[in-house]
């Protein structure tokens, strides 16, 4: 049995929700979002609430039923307040800055490095700072994990690009003899 499948999933004023042929489609304020999701779990919405149930007990289905809930709720949530990743980077020459659909980043390679901002996305850079702003938490989340990945931060001196809350734990080096 899943805790987090068994709990209703509240649906708040400004938003719509339905389900048709297997698709689920959430929209909001900020935007809509919809989802494709296997036949095995039951999705009912009734009044104000989405309730999920699998249709037979497998471990499959165990599995699917907490993962579905948490999704549609991660959707219900992203089109009423965006979610939002902060990077930042240290190191001397390493920059990054966003033109038109792009963000072109310097990080100490032989060649400037260009990464495609995916669509509903909203990229800012300020000095060392990147935000990445969308309604989809799963998007915003793979795009900062990719920039991420670019330039690890090392646990020497902490250069390159780490998240915002992400704390590097440092390691002494080489002491003099």
């Amino acid at each position: 049995m899943s805790r987090i499948g068994k709990k209703h999933i509240a649906i708040p004023e400004k938003t719509e929700v339905r389900i048709a042929d297997g698709v689920f489609h959430v929209k909001g304020p900020h935007g809509e979002l919809s989802r494709t999701f296997k036949p095995e779990i039951e999705i009912t919405i009734a009044d104000g609430e989405v309730t999920l149930l699998p249709k037979r007990q497998t471990i499959e289905t165990n599995a699917l039923w907490g993962t579905y809930s948490s999704l549609i709720q991660n959707m219900i949530l992203g089109v009423n307040t965006p979610y939002e990743k902060k990077l930042v980077v240290e190191g001397v020459g390493f920059k990054w800055n966003v033109q038109g659909d792009s963000v072109d980043l310097s990080l100490g390679f032989s060649h400037p490095v260009k990464m495609k901002v995916p669509a509903g996305l909203t990229v800012k850079t300020e000095k060392n700072t990147m935000s990445i702003a969308g309604i989809d938490k799963e998007a915003v989340g793979q795009f900062a994990a990719e920039i991420r990945s670019l330039k690890k931060p090392e646990p020497y001196k902490g250069k390159g690009i780490r998240f915002e809350d992400e704390v590097i734990r440092r390691k002494q080096g080489k002491k003099a003899a």
